[in-house]
């Protein structure tokens, strides 16, 4: 049966990283490890503020449920044992991590999917002024996915000086629940002939039933308001598509559900993460093959990766070695 070990590790960022909410300056991440004899499994999360989540409580959920891990639980056994979050993503991961490393399979033929291969993945540009959202898109303009994070001031100001600093990438934004529903509207098709792909999240999660009457001219996209399968039915009728992150869902169990009831309901669907190191990243890359769009950038916003990460090479991300997850 394996021993259960837990690290708080505190990861700077190469700057400061700004969304509608706030600013940090370094990602904060709950590591797991469980190790059996010579083989050890790990998973890494995110404990999120909006989410209701801290380091404190993360770091409690994974002691509530200790005397069941260690007495052989499984990655499919979790769900009944801790609601989806940060805490059973962790052990979610890091129990798949084991079970591949145990069955000499990795986690991919384990779970039926096909193997990870590179995937063109979105580059965040932090909130700024227009005059430095565009300085900092002309330093990515090769990449070609790039994805802005905006508050409700002056978001058509900062798209057009983006698109006009990087004329040939691809544009997505991201509101974090910062927007009205009149802002929306009002905003949708100039979007459109900025030739932005889709706006996520514009409105506060639970406040987002006037989408559904919305003249789309660009998709939508839900992410706080959208954590696990369960949610999706409700979603139809407000968005066209839906960003997956293995926080939210409570590990990559979930995760895999929600891509598959996404697929099911018509929704398309965009794999994200939030801000932490590859240890974090290679298991969504598992998903990332079956997504429409990928955002799993955050090593890039670190001012160092953890030891042999994934390796990204202009915007295109490639899988991690089976040494550090998965394998």
């Amino acid at each position: 049966m394996p021993t259960l070990r837990v690290a708080v590790e505190s990861w700077a960022l190469r700057e400061p990283f700004r969304i509608s909410r706030g600013v940090k300056t370094a990602a904060d991440v709950v590591v797991v490890e469980l190790a059996d004899d010579m083989l050890v499994g790990r998973g890494e999360c995110v404990p999120y503020a909006r989410y209701g989540e801290t380091v404190a409580t993360v770091l409690a959920s994974i002691e509530m449920v200790r005397s069941a891990i260690e007495a052989g639980a499984t990655a499919l056994e979790l769900a009944p044992l801790l609601p989806a979050g940060a805490a059973r993503n962790a052990l979610d991961c890091a129990l798949w991590d084991l079970a591949a490393k145990r069955s000499g399979k990795p986690v991919w033929q384990l779970l039926g999917l096909l193997p990870p291969t590179p995937q063109i993945t979105a580059y965040t540009l932090s909130l700024d002024t227009a005059e430095n959202m565009a300085a900092a898109a002309q330093r990515h303009a090769h990449r070609p996915l790039l994805k802005l994070k905006l508050d409700a001031d002056a978001p058509l100001e900062k798209v057009a000086a983006v698109r006009k600093a990087a004329p040939n990438s691809r544009l997505v934004i991201d509101a974090n629940e910062a927007w009205t529903l009149q802002l929306v509207e009002a905003t949708l098709p100039r979007l459109r002939e900025l030739g932005v792909e889709l706006l996520e999240q514009p409105l506060a999660a639970g406040q987002d039933a006037g989408l559904a009457a919305l003249q789309r001219a660009i998709p939508l996209a839900a992410d706080e308001s959208c954590h696990v399968a369960a949610d999706l039915a409700a979603l139809r009728d407000r968005y066209d598509i839906v960003n997956i992150k293995l926080d939210k869902a409570g590990g990559l169990t979930e995760a895999h559900a929600t891509l598959l009831e996404a697929r099911r309901l018509g929704f398309k669907v965009f794999v994200g993460c939030m801000v932490a190191t590859s240890l974090a990243m290679a298991p969504a890359m598992l998903l990332a093959a079956q997504a429409d769009y990928v955002d799993l950038d955050g090593p890039l916003l670190l001012a160092q990766d953890r030891a042999g990460g994934l390796r990204y090479q202009d915007g295109l991300l490639h899988p991690v070695a089976p040494t550090l997850w998965g394998g």
